[in-house]
């Protein structure tokens, strides 16, 4: 397995890094089998970054890593590093209604996530959404007590600014920024990922297929689950759809061309962006994340990358990423 490190405070970790949140929630039905396979099967490939969070399934998430941990060989639990999101306040129906980050809080969401996960430390512990109502300082500084206590071991952020990516890094030392990152959602590229860099801040890249989107899988006909949450999705609805699959369509004609498939070729992509950034695959089944692994091996030259630039420009995809609800919970897109 490749390998990548965190900003110049951050830890080593695998090239790739699996994203767990769709086994657990929001992405329709769940396999528990096929989840914990899955887990495994990333572990045995030499994945050592499992992202998390303590609102995926309510708890569900955590404990699922859990389960996969205490079944699998000590080498590859020992190596296991885990990313935790939190700050995340939901409602019995699965509904969001906001976010915590007073130190009180973090300390609280903290201690839970270190019972489910069966832990004695969080490797990156991060707040999911900035809560307007405290300064990221004074959420920062709550982890930053974490680490003094032995209980996490680095801070990282979740969909920050420029500006709150620089007030956090002047509180504790920031191993990385995780946020949205993919051909068709390349925001940070302007002020946030060239501030990172300046901070020496590391990237954890998610939405590197974007849902599934660009991952040469999705079909225009394709019927949503009702507890899909792709079914709110802008990117998803009508023609909106219809002109996003239109750009996979094209970059489809490069990857055949390289006798690769779609997804590899936008993970690839991702990867080619700089050392600093890990992409998050959120594969649910062994043949998706069989198929992630295999990114790895794809090299793109300046022909392909000029190619998929034309296929995919900056700014061509249609719809926002998220609903106007949740859009208003980013503070890197303010």
């Amino acid at each position: 397995m490749q390998t990548r490190t965190l900003g110049t405070t951050g830890p080593q970790t695998s090239a790739l890094g699996l994203g767990c949140m769709g086994m657990s929630a929001l992405y329709g039905d769940t396999d528990r089998s096929e989840s914990i396979a899955t887990l495994h099967a990333a572990l045995d490939a030499g994945i050592t970054l499992l992202d998390t969070g303590d609102f995926y399934g309510m708890g569900h998430n955590e404990l699922l890593i859990n389960e996969a941990l205490r079944t699998a060989p000590a080498a590859a639990r020992e190596q296991a590093q885990i990313s935790v999101k939190f700050g995340a306040l939901r409602t019995v129906e699965g509904g969001f209604t906001g976010y915590d980050g007073r130190p009180n809080a973090v300390k609280n969401f903290a201690a839970y996530s270190l019972q489910r996960l069966g832990t004695g430390h969080i490797d990156i512990y991060r707040i999911a959404r900035v809560d307007p109502d405290v300064p990221i300082e004074e959420t920062v500084g709550a982890i930053a007590e974490l680490v003094e206590a032995g209980h996490v071991r680095h801070i990282g952020l979740s969909e920050v600014g420029a500006e709150t990516l620089r007030r956090a890094a002047a509180v504790a030392p920031i191993s990385d920024l995780q946020i949205e990152y993919s051909l068709i959602s390349r925001g940070i590229e302007e002020a946030i990922l060239p501030t990172a860099r300046e901070l020496g801040i590391g990237v954890t890249a998610y939405g590197v297929l974007s849902r599934g989107l660009i991952s040469g899988h999705f079909s225009r006909d394709r019927k949503l689950a009702a507890n899909d949450f792709r079914g709110m999705s802008p990117r998803f609805q009508g023609e909106n759809l219809d002109r996003n699959l239109d750009l996979v369509d094209a970059l489809r004609k490069i990857a055949e061309q390289k006798g690769v498939s779609v997804a590899q070729t936008a993970i690839a992509w991702v990867l080619s962006r700089g050392e600093d950034i890990v992409p998050l695959v959120g594969a649910r089944r062994r043949d998706r994340l069989t198929e992630a692994l295999g990114a790895l091996d794809v090299i793109l030259d300046s022909d392909d990358l000029s190619a998929i630039e034309r296929a995919v420009p900056p700014g061509a995809a249609a719809g926002d990423r998220y609903p106007t609800d949740q859009m208003a919970h980013l503070d890197s897109e303010r």
